[in-house]
């Protein structure tokens, strides 16, 4: 492995899933996921959705950096945050609320448990 690494997600294959059909509020979701890299509790690559929008609770730290569409993250108390093209953003442990997906969102992300 080189120490570096560029974040092409056409090198990787990607991982389809819906959230917990539990936590779907609106719509169907999908999900795909280009994983760049795992290791020792550090995630990074590049996540998508389709519209829709469902809970979520933060137990890890996550940077993300939006490279298109329209999300909004609202908190319990019903804060709502609009993410959009451009936009980079850090979600702390213990963020609980909804991720709405307006317009199909695809990010960068990097994870740390």
């Amino acid at each position: 492995m080189t120490p570096l690494q560029r974040i092409d997600r056409s090198a990787v294959a990607p991982e389809v899933t819906r959230p917990d059909p539990d936590k779907v509020l609106a719509g169907d979701p999908v999900h795909t996921s280009w994983n760049i890299e795992e290791r020792g509790g550090l995630y990074s690559g590049m996540w998508q959705s389709t519209p829709g929008k469902w809970r979520v609770s933060y137990a890890e730290w996550e940077y993300v950096h939006i490279h298109e569409g329209v999300s909004i993250l609202t908190d319990a108390a019903g804060n709502a945050t609009t993410l959009r093209a451009g936009d980079s953003w850090i979600i702390r442990p213990g963020f609980e609320g909804t991720w709405e997906c307006v317009e199909t969102t695809l990010k960068d992300y990097v994870i740390l448990t």
